[in-house]
């Protein structure tokens, strides 16, 4: 339903201007160059990973590679990242699963709305389906490094939102482009408003957009709660993201070094998530200080959005993401929460 609009609107672009070359070998004087593109502000503790995540490839090259980051949306929004990397002008980039569903959409089977209770549940799922992601991306030319994800989306929004009934009532952010999951809004009873992410801010500050689905770290980082002073506390999905390198690039790597790098990446992935993860109650505390209210959700309020989330996946099955897939996550799941059912309590 929100599946691949959850994950694409969830950082803005921060530099509007920027000097940058996408074009040209990859090859230096020293050896290999990678090009690599995230939303990701500059400066921020996530950019800062990935640059340590540089010094190591460096490092274990003996000098042969070198990571190029380029931060804050300077190379355009996942799309923008992913067609740049088919076009060879990028090599790599640190994507949403908006960003990976480009390349395949079975990324989405671990993005279900309401589908997992907790990180535990869905570390369990991505885990066990992480060979046969890997594979499908190869399939599709792309490597996959190592997974990363931003925490649990909420629905910030300009009046309070207890239930899905609330949320219909309002103009909620989509992104725009992505028209499939456009039509599984509306068909759920929503009112979308599909937009580019550089307007989000303008949007909430004129009207056109009333409520926004996204990560406190995300809200908080790039100021959106200001216009958007309601915190839904209702956990939608968790935002899985990925550290992601086309197959001719990474065979440019010298081959004896990339053991090494891919651990690097794999430990870089394990950091972003334990940043995000960790911070994510002071992120909410920070806004709350400044103005957010967060809204309870009971008991039955939260009934209401497994319902209103689970009523799509008809729909999600096989129309959004593939059958096959979907069927082995919410088996793998339920073997999680069978085997540890006081776990997957709602």
């Amino acid at each position: 339903m929100v599946v691949g609009g959850i994950s694409r609107r969830v950082l803005l672009v921060l530099t509007a201007t920027a000097s940058l070359s996408f074009f040209g070998g990859n090859a230096d004087a020293q050896g290999v160059v990678v090009k690599m593109a995230t939303l990701l502000p500059q400066g921020s503790a996530w950019h800062t990973a990935l640059q340590e995540m540089g010094s190591q490839w460096r490092q274990a090259s003996g000098g042969r590679v070198t990571l190029r980051i380029y931060p804050g949306g300077v190379a355009g929004d996942d799309g923008d990242v992913v067609r740049k990397m088919r076009l060879g002008t990028l090599d790599a980039g640190l994507l949403s699963a908006a960003g990976l569903g480009d390349v395949d959409r079975s990324i989405y089977a671990l993005e279900l709305p309401m589908g997992y209770a907790s990180y535990e549940e869905l570390d369990f799922v991505l885990e066990r389906m992480e060979a046969t992601l890997e594979k499908l991306y190869a399939e599709k030319g792309f490597v996959l490094l190592g997974w990363a994800d931003g925490g649990w989306v909420r629905f910030f929004s300009k009046s309070p939102v207890r239930t899905p009934d609330d949320l219909k009532g309002l103009k909620l952010f989509t992104w725009g482009g992505d028209d499939p999951a456009v039509e599984l809004w509306k068909a759920a009873g929503f009112h979308p408003v599909p937009l580019p992410s550089t307007e989000i801010s303008t949007a909430l500050q004129t009207g056109l957009v009333s409520a926004l689905p996204t990560t406190p770290q995300a809200a908080l980082l790039l100021q959106w709660y200001i216009h958007a002073k309601y915190m839904c506390d209702v956990r939608w999905a968790v935002l899985l993201g990925g550290i992601v390198i086309t197959k001719a690039s990474w065979e440019k790597v010298p081959a004896d070094v990339r053991p090494a790098l891919l651990k690097s990446a794999h430990e870089a992935g394990r950091t972003l998530g334990s940043l995000t993860r960790g911070a994510e109650a002071g992120n909410i505390d920070a806004m709350v200080k400044h103005g957010l209210t967060v809204v309870p959700v009971d008991g039955p309020a939260l009934e209401a959005w497994h319902r209103a989330a689970e009523a799509a996946y008809p729909k999600l099955r096989g129309g959004f993401v593939p059958a096959l897939v979907f069927d082995e996550a919410v088996r793998i799941r339920d073997e999680f929460r069978k085997a540890q059912p006081g776990k997957a309590a709602r």
